[in-house]
């Protein structure tokens, strides 16, 4: 606990009984201040640029203005203030996003009284805490990562093995059977995943990496 300062909390969350249960939590430590809450981020943004907070509780998903972007707000601020993550959601990119936002910590609201005052004091001497599904998320994401292609379903391994073939939107639409439309949708996945821009690069990327058996 931290005995020296109190420290200051804003609570932000769109859902008031959320915020109302956050409060009886943490009224019930003298070492806390809750100087105010925000049913959104435009609304915790407003509030840290007037007022003097030391760690903020972010909800994710919020009208108006997301956790994601209220973080990236509120860090641009240049303030001390830290931003602890406190949401349902535990998917790979909405973790990385709050990190890169500058996010301190990343919470479940599953979590418990003690893990919650502990991530709240690690926050505020610029320790980071993340749940054990934030942590497993940032491994998964990293794992494919560094697989390029690992990402890629199997139809588009078919349509990318026939890209490298030489074949056209519409041969490669006869092969499989499918709409040229679909064919275009596929290649603009199998772009993204590949962070290519052009059929040239990702014949030459699926080359260089060995990601389809060229004839």
């Amino acid at each position: 606990m931290s005995e020296t300062k109190t420290i200051r909390i804003l609570i932000v969350d769109d859902h008031a009984m959320v915020r109302s249960g956050l409060k009886n939590f943490l009224f019930a430590y003298d070492w806390i201040e809750l100087v105010g809450e925000a049913a959104n981020g435009a609304e915790a943004l407003k509030f840290c640029t007037a007022h003097e907070v030391d760690v903020v509780l972010m909800d994710m998903v919020m009208p108006e203005m997301d956790g994601i972007e209220a973080t990236r707000r509120i860090m641009a601020l240049g303030k001390p203030i830290k931003i602890i993550i406190l949401t349902s959601f535990q998917e790979q990119d909405m973790v990385s996003q709050a990190l890169k936002a500058g996010a301190t910590s990343y919470l479940l609201k599953n979590v418990t009284a003690v893990e919650l005052t502990q991530a709240i004091n690690a926050a505020y001497a610029g320790r980071s805490t993340l749940s054990p599904e934030a942590t497993e998320a940032l491994i998964s994401a990293t794992r494919q990562k560094q697989s390029l292609g690992s990402d890629l379903t199997d139809r588009e391994k078919e349509v990318l093995t026939l890209l490298v073939k030489g074949f056209p939107n519409s041969g490669i639409a006869a092969q499989l059977n499918i709409s040229q439309s679909t064919v275009k949708y596929h290649l603009s996945n199998v772009y993204s995943k590949l962070g290519v821009k052009s059929r040239v690069e990702a014949v030459s990327t699926a080359l260089k990496h060995r990601l389809v058996k060229a004839d």
